[in-house]
């Protein structure tokens, strides 16, 4: 990273519960980077848990932000892509990444459509293979079990062996252009663990936190988020991995004993925790 490097985040900005841009924005701002954000639509509120939200789709937006981007020459160092709302958007950012990514730039595509076995609410198959094929414009991609289940066309349950996460990640290593994060291993004790998957080298890690039984919205936001800003300030993808883990449990533990809290994690608590993790991994 050097003093100018500029991330742009593409996902939807829910005005209230933390997800999304309101988790990407201050999570990437907090390792020092210049973070850019591209809308794909505006809810009231997230998908989870609230009812009658309304959403304003941000399709038609665009291209024409683009365009714009294109007359001032504004370039990115990374793209970072989050909620997208249709598959007629993933059209649109494929354009933009070939457009305004610079030409060593790096991708992440987090494809946010899935958790616990279902879809998001407004999501199904042919969303999941579209979104398969921005995966491949990524150097990194970073979903959990169900998405990678859906990607692959691979039934889903509760708990996968050990065997069985080794691969689907080697599965997925169809779908990036480097690097595989499979999240959701759940096979050993009080851990929660991942795989990062590093095609290039055709090599594989295990990678643990302490484990929270807790479930709670944006979580993969704030992983996803916290893996971009480490990767970006120089991390490797399995130092980055433990940052995004250890990060995303503090929050959880900040949020767990406040049943009213229901909406997300307190990350804002935990971002002062950044610089010493980035020592510490």
């Amino acid at each position: 990273m050097n003093d100018t490097t500029k991330i742009l985040t593409i996902q939807d900005i829910s005005c209230y519960g933390q997800c999304s841009i309101t988790v990407a924005l201050p999570v990437i701002s907090a390792f020092g980077i210049e973070t850019a954000i591209l809308p794909s639509a505006v809810l009231s509120t997230h998908t989870s848990g609230f009812t009658d939200f309304t959403v304003r789709d941000l399709t038609e937006d665009l291209p024409a932000i683009q365009k714009h981007w294109e007359k001032e020459g504004i370039y990115f160092d990374a793209i970072y892509t989050g909620f997208i709302a249709s598959i007629e958007q993933l059209d649109y950012i494929k354009d933009i990444i070939e457009s305004r990514l610079k030409p060593d730039g790096l991708v992440f595509v987090d494809p946010a459509m899935a958790d616990q076995g279902e879809f998001y609410n407004g999501f199904d198959q042919e969303f999941a293979d579209s979104m398969g094929e921005l995966c491949k414009l990524g150097d990194f991609i970073l979903p959990n079990t169900t998405e990678a289940c859906y990607i692959l066309h691979r039934p889903w349950k509760e708990e996968f062996t050990n065997e069985e996460m080794v691969e689907m990640a080697n599965e997925l290593a169809e779908f990036t252009k480097k690097y595989v994060i499979l999240k959701g291993d759940t096979h050993k004790e009080n851990k929660m663990g991942m795989i990062v998957l590093d095609k290039s080298e055709s090599s594989l890690e295990m990678v643990y936190n302490d484990r929270v039984d807790y479930v709670s919205h944006g979580t993969g936001d704030v992983f996803a988020s916290s893996f971009v800003g480490s990767t970006m300030v120089g991390k490797s993808p399995t130092s980055a991995a433990k940052i995004a883990g250890e990060l995303t449990k503090k929050a959880i533990e900040e949020t767990i004993d406040d049943p009213t809290h229901t909406y997300g994690v307190r990350f804002e608590r935990v971002i002062k925790d950044i610089p010493d993790l980035l020592k510490t991994y």
